[in-house]
């Protein structure tokens, strides 16, 4: 049985720096060119980190990142700036805002904070022009609700990263223009809710990603996850919207391509 052909794709959001992939970066850049990943966006979550997540975009042609504070680390990292995140947003390579959001999942004792710090991330891609790359986790009506004012007082661009919330969120953030981006969990047998959001969403609102090392899609489910593995995902997306694979890859790169045009410039 011969192999699917590569597709021309890009991993929208993963996260390089984490100590999984240590001392292996140019054999992961190597899998994933074989895979037909041109582009990966890698996501410092802990502004301290910002210098080594910066030097992989450096070294690496096919990687670029963004910054910002990770909703779960709020309330434990110095509370960011918008002046730090404009700032980061004049290097060549950076090319979004966050990622930022809320996560009452584990961390909603910190709500407050996660809100602030929220609030500070959308002014920086209000006054930069990147988009927001939002983390949302059990907090539906919070992020529809904040999204939804804060858009009305200042438009932004926006892509709702590893979308497994709810349909309500999902209109609230298609209404505003904003992205949906499909992850590994939508490819998983009992993902079929998720799946079903993302048919119905508009076709130039689709972006797909690992979020590596995390989530990793069948067949490779329960192992570390990287950026090859987007094609996986890929698939799974073209399924479920009835989609030649190859056409599925076309779009969403296409879609990239508008949301982070800095990246594609």
């Amino acid at each position: 049985m011969t192999e699917p052909a590569p597709l021309p794709l890009v991993d929208s959001h993963c996260h390089l720096d984490f100590p999984d992939f240590d001392g292996e970066h140019a054999e992961l850049i190597a899998r994933a060119r074989a895979a037909g990943v041109t582009r990966m966006v890698t996501i410092c979550t802990r502004l301290r980190n910002e210098t080594a997540v910066r030097k992989l975009a450096e070294q690496h042609d096919e990687i670029y990142y963004a910054a910002g504070t990770h909703p779960m680390y709020a309330a434990e990292e110095p509370m960011v700036s918008v002046q730090d995140l404009v700032a980061l947003a004049e290097h060549p390579k950076f090319v979004g805002i966050g990622e930022t959001g809320l996560d009452y999942h584990y961390t909603a004792e910190s709500a407050a904070a996660q809100a602030d710090s929220l609030l500070i991330h959308i002014e920086a891609a209000r006054q930069t022009g990147l988009p927001l790359i939002i983390h949302s986790r059990d907090a539906d009506e919070d992020m529809a609700r904040i999204l939804t004012r804060e858009h009305a007082a200042g438009a932004f661009s926006c892509v709702m990263h590893c979308y497994t919330s709810g349909p309500a969120l999902a209109r609230a953030a298609l209404d505003l223009g904003f992205y949906l981006s499909m992850s590994g969990i939508a490819a998983f047998p009992r993902s079929h809710e998720i799946r079903e959001i993302f048919a119905a969403a508009p076709r130039d609102r689709i972006l797909v990603e690992t979020d590596a090392p995390y989530l990793a899609p069948p067949p490779h489910r329960g192992r570390r996850n990287e950026p090859a593995y987007v094609a996986d995902t890929a698939r799974a997306g073209a399924r479920a919207l009835g989609m030649d694979a190859a056409e599925f890859a076309a779009l969403t790169t296409a879609n990239f391509a508008r949301l982070f045009a800095k990246a594609a410039a």
